[in-house]
């Protein structure tokens, strides 16, 4: 069992949760949460390792209350949560309103919603100092898409992390006194997978379109998440961190 607290990031095998990973286990030892693909998940607990960090992946589908309470579970028995990342999401792919399949609609919103909830609630329940906790923190991955809508493609996306926006500012006022900082980070055209789905000329009409002339990394939004989690920002809750290059 570790004796430092841990570093929990839900999606964390790849893109930039697997980013988040790499770059907090340089101060934490992280635990790793990922639906499908335990190969990409261990490759990054290996690299993580080779580094001289800690680190554990666990099978958890984000859409399945009961996997994400035998997750939590399962972490309980490596020790004490410290920081949960709520950074595991769908697109439900690009499609325009009217195009919407109800199905897919329900899914993007219990992975991208509820399954954060879930998450956020089993975490809570583990930090917070009304319940014998030592306190944490808590950090949502938003998306410029809450701001920006993302119309004639992901609406529905969008509508899910604008939900996430509100839940960083309500619960950030809900546990204040209760030794939990929760923030959320909004990144912007991100050069990973997600947005490769986009195609190449759509994509690079978008990248056009941003200030700083360029897509961000995935480090680049790991750094402000791991700050985020950092005692640098003791004094910031409720923040909506946009890291999209000023679009």
């Amino acid at each position: 069992m570790s004796d430092k607290p841990l570093f929990v990031i839900t999606g964390g095998s790849r893109g930039i949760g697997a980013a988040i990973a790499r770059r907090a286990a340089m101060t934490h030892p992280v635990v790793i949460l990922y639906k499908n693909d335990a190969l990409a998940a261990q490759g990054v607990v290996d690299e993580i390792e080779t580094n001289a960090g800690k680190a554990w992946a666990i099978r958890a589908d984000m859409g399945d209350e009961h996997a994400l309470l035998d997750a939590f579970r399962q972490i309980d028995e490596l020790g004490r949560i410290g920081v949960l990342v709520n950074n595991a999401g769908i697109t439900g792919g690009t499609s325009r309103v009217a195009d919407l399949d109800s199905d897919n609609l329900a899914k993007v919103f219990s992975v991208n919603v509820i399954g954060a909830f879930i998450a956020t609630r089993e975490a809570v329940r583990r930090m917070s100092t009304e319940r014998g906790g030592a306190g944490g923190v808590i950090v949502n991955m938003s998306s410029g898409a809450s701001v920006l809508g993302a119309p004639n493609v992901w609406v529905h996306y969008a509508a899910t992390k604008g939900a996430m926006d509100t839940m960083t500012i309500g619960l950030s006022k809900e546990l204040a006194q209760e030794g939990i900082r929760v923030n959320a980070v909004r990144p912007g055209v991100i050069d990973t997978e997600l947005h490769q789905q986009r195609t190449a000329d759509s994509l690079a009409r978008f990248a056009s379109t941003i200030p700083l002339g360029r897509m961000g990394t995935a480090d680049e939004v790991a750094e402000a998440v791991v700050w985020l989690a950092s005692p640098a920002a003791s004094y910031v809750t409720g923040c909506l961190m946009d890291v999209r290059g000023g679009l």
